[in-house]
């Protein structure tokens, strides 16, 4: 096992346990170790780079999620429940989403702060 992937799936056990194991379910059959290798590669490689804290780095990607606009509304949602994981609160996960009206727009803005009420209150509800 690379080093990368090692610290790919370490750092996705304090976000979500079962990522891995999702994303091979789902996308394993088209795509021959997708899941390992999204794991390795963005987890492995990006997220656990020094220079950032976890947290920001998150909260780097709901900012990008949130710009490029409603389709990515899915990768959004886990990426907001991975943020809280990382020990982001709401306030700090609708302000990044909010600074992006700015840059995206309000409507990809609104589609970000509607993603992140819905798993505000499936949070809440659990």
């Amino acid at each position: 096992m690379s080093k990368a992937l090692q610290n790919g799936r370490e750092l996705t056990q304090s976000l979500n346990p079962d990522l891995e194991a999702i994303l091979s379910e789902r996308y394993d059959d088209l795509v021959p170790n997708f899941a390992e290798s999204l794991i390795e590669w963005a987890y492995g490689r990006h997220y656990a780079r020094p220079g950032l804290d976890l947290k920001t780095r998150q909260l780097c990607t709901i900012a990008a999620l949130t710009v490029l606009g409603g389709q990515t509304a899915p990768q959004l949602k886990v990426n907001i429940e991975h943020t809280l994981a990382a020990g982001a609160s709401r306030e700090e996960i609708v302000e990044a989403i909010w600074q992006m009206a700015v840059y995206g727009g309000l409507p990809a803005a609104i589609n970000g702060l509607n993603a992140a009420r819905e798993v505000f209150e499936t949070a809440d509800a659990a």
